[in-house]
């Protein structure tokens, strides 16, 4: 046993018998040496207090730790606010949180944040202000700043006055090294507006209202707008594979397989809490990040089967209609929604749902029947775990109210898919048997604005679906399906397209979904709706087979079916086209164009672009060598009100006929252009010839010669003789055969 201290001996402490310099306490010293550098981490520094005497000090501390602990943990004793002479306070404060990830959510979420009505605080890192105000980076003597003098920006939406007056679209490409924005001239060659060399290094993206192009280079991304097509903004987010903006273009999420770096010596954009991340959120307007994050662990297929989930899932981040809130998804587990523009956690704790694999937000503000006040809804869907079924939910935010729960059996597989207005949500359902060796998809259609949100099942199909698309602003939908099974295959499967639609009903209630039409034996593998609704394009793209593409009226104005009479659509095939080596399709945002194009980035066989009209009219067709992408310039919404909007399609006819003269007139001016123009190049040569010929008989005379130089080769006869004129006929035998005749 050893002894205690009060039983030791001189000799158990002779300080001859060991050497302090020997022990080696290097363990220790790593463990509880306190680290300065990384202690400053914790600390954040707050300005813009209130000015208050030492009474009313405690009071204000307490109302600011409220805030302060909304985002981490830290307590009174850890906020020194700094007293002046004269017994008042000098306005700022020094807290402690307990991690620096908690004091770096402070700066995120509480700078620029309102204390009172008259006060906004300020929260910086204390680490920040060591970096960037060290002594030598600040200049001891004030330099008042400099104003610049106020310049007019250019108006990002110049691109709606068209200078024609024809209200033309404009279109991006992407050829070679060279990216250009064009106006679609139908049949004629596309008017270039700006051509630019290495625009970009990897591919072109346009925002969601048109406002801005983005280029995407190795330093980062950059937009691009106005009438100069000057840059308007600049994310400094290295080598970004992906990018999606929000809705109105305030926010904006990048994506780099490669996780930031930041270099000791800091970074223009960037700062320490971004290293190692891979997603950056931003605000548009600013250009400044707003969080980041890294990648998330895809979890592995399920034991029971279950279907693996793609390798990456994009995006990653989706946004709410109304751009108030973005939310991410853990799958398996929980979905996390983060408020805009702010990036704190709603209400602070992720929505924990087991097993989820998909979630989709509303595309619109659902106005719900029966409900006073709107929120955004988003739909998810679970797999059956062990005796649970398998179940879609509809969640209201920021509520987090379950809205309606459908439960589901021998589910596979699940896809969301939401109507433009919010209107409907059909879940494609690929169930399976009980042996689980056949497969077959049911559609569980949610009726979002009527009271209860009831559910219609379309369960008529009896193959798998392979793609599914809803009508833009309608309430009609095209299927393709296959009997066989799908994934990779040598010989791409035979398909159906299906088209669906409500019947007729009383008043403003839709009828119930019936099917209308089934192609059999088909190649097509892709839908494209207009953009306006009623036209839409199936299509057979990245097939080596095949690359057809039929075009469809479903309001034609002919004569319709009598099994049709009950239906609220007319289908008709209006066209068919076909374009080797397709690999894209984009109708123009008017619904009027339809542009499909073969990309080099899929194969170099006859890369270039076709332009067809809405009803499947081939208007264009240019060969492009090194073509990699066409992009439609989009849109914003219409500033017309619904009744103004009413009031042109009463009134179509009359305005049809205005445009009809104008093209017409147009058609009659290009063909009398080209007569003036070959009039005028042949007076221009008659001219050049008329002047030469002056310039010779000049220099003729000046030597002596005869004016005509035919003169001085032909013997002219003497004064009253006749001129003989004597003919002679040659014959000469080209080709002599001799044939044996028996």
């Amino acid at each position: 046993m050893a002894p205690s201290f009060d039983h030791l001996r001189d000799a158990d402490v002779d300080e001859d018998d060991y050497d302090e310099d020997e022990i080696d306490i290097s363990d220790l010293k790593e463990k509880y040496e306190v680290q300065l550098e990384q202690g400053y981490e914790t600390f954040v520094v707050i300005d813009g207090l209130p000015e208050v005497t030492e009474e009313q000090k405690p009071k204000l501390v307490k109302f600011l730790l409220k805030k302060l602990n909304q985002v981490g943990r830290t307590r009174e004793d850890l906020v020194y606010m700094p007293m002046g002479e004269d017994g008042r306070s000098l306005r700022f404060a020094f807290v402690e949180f307990s991690s620096a990830a908690e004091a770096a959510a402070a700066v995120r979420q509480l700078d620029m944040v309102p204390l009172d009505k008259r006060h906004t605080l300020r929260v910086n890192k204390m680490s920040d202000i060591d970096r960037y105000g060290r002594e030598g980076r600040i200049d001891d003597n004030y330099v008042p700043p400099k104003i610049d003098e106020f310049t007019e920006k250019e108006h990002l939406r110049s691109f709606l006055a068209d200078p024609s007056g024809r209200g033309r679209d404009q279109f991006a490409m992407y050829r070679g090294d060279s990216v250009g924005v064009f106006w679609n001239n139908e049949k004629d060659t596309p008017e270039t507006i700006v051509d630019r060399q290495h625009w970009t290094e990897s591919f072109i993206q346009w925002s969601p209202l048109g406002s801005y192009l983005v280029s995407v280079h190795q330093q980062g991304v950059q937009l691009w707008g106005g009438a100069s097509w000057s840059r308007q903004k600049r994310f400094a987010h290295p080598f970004v594979n992906m990018l999606d903006f929000s809705p109105g273009e305030k926010y904006i999420v990048t994506w780099s397989n490669r996780p930031i770096s930041i270099p000791d010596d800091g970074h223009p954009q960037l700062s320490l809490d971004e290293d190692g991340k891979n997603y950056v959120i931003w605000d548009v307007e600013t250009a400044k990040p707003l969080r980041s994050f890294a990648n998330l662990d895809i979890p592995a297929a399920g034991a029971d089967g279950a279907k693996p989930p793609p390798k990456f899932p994009w995006p990653a981040f989706k946004w709410s209609a109304d751009e108030k809130y973005v939310a991410r998804l853990t799958q398996g587990s929980s979905i996390s929604v983060y408020e805009l523009p702010r990036m704190n956690l709603l209400d602070k704790t992720t929505i924990k749902i087991d097993g989820v694999m998909d979630f989709e937000w509303a595309p619109a503000t659902p106005q719900r029947e029966g409900v006073k006040q709107y929120e955004q809804l988003f739909c998810y869907w679970t797999p059956e775990i062990g005796s649970n079924p398998a179940k879609v939910g509809l969640m209201s935010i920021p509520s987090k109210q379950i809205v309606r729960t459908l439960n589901l059996f021998s589910v596979t597989d699940a896809k969301l898919h939401w109507q433009s207005d919010a209107t409907y949500l059909s879940v494609k359902v690929d169930r399976h048997s009980k042996s689980k060796k056949s497969q077959a998809t049911t559609l569980e259609i949610f009726r979002i604005k009527e009271k209860g949100v009831p559910v219609e099942v379309v369960d008529t199909i009896k193959d798998t679906v392979i793609n599914f698309a809803w009508e833009p602003k309608g309430d009609r939908f095209v299927i393709i399906t296959t009997s066989e099974p799908t994934g990779p295959t040598a010989v791409p499967p035979k398909t159906s397209v299906s088209f669906f639609c409500p019947e007729k009903a009383k008043g403003q209630t839709v009828g119930n979904f019936k099917h209308l039409r089934t192609l059999e034996k088909k190649n097509s593998n892709a839908i494209y709706w207009s953009p306006r609704g009623r036209f839409v394009v199936i299509a057979t793209v990245a097939n080596a087979q095949n690359s057809d593409l039929e075009f469809y009226d479903l309001d034609f104005e002919g004569e319709k079916p009598e099994s049709d009479k009950d239906l609220t659509a007319n289908l008709q095939l209006t066209n068919t086209a076909d374009h080797y080596g397709l690999t894209d399709i984009q109708w123009d945002p008017s619904g009027r164009f339809v542009a499909s194009w073969a990309s080099v980035w899929k194969h170099a066989m006859e890369n270039g672009y076709h332009i067809y009209d809405f009803k499947g009219e081939q208007l264009r067709e240019e060969p492009v060598e090194k073509f990699r992408q066409l992009a439609w310039r989009p849109r914003p919404p219409t500033l017309l009100s619904k009744e103004e909007q009413k009031h042109i399609r009463k009134n179509l006819r009359e305005y049809s006929k205005t445009f009809e003269q104008e093209d017409a007139e147009r058609g009659a001016s290009a063909d009398l252009a080209v007569v003036e123009a070959r009039r005028r190049l042949l007076d221009e040569w008659l001219a050049w010839r008329a002047s030469v010929d002056a310039e010779v008989e000049e220099e003729r005379l000046a030597r002596g010669l005869p004016v005509n130089p035919i003169e001085g080769l032909v013997e002219q006869p003497e004064n009253g003789e006749e001129q003989q004129v004597i003919e002679e006929i040659v014959e000469e035998v080209i080709e002599e055969t001799e044939e044996i005749v028996p």
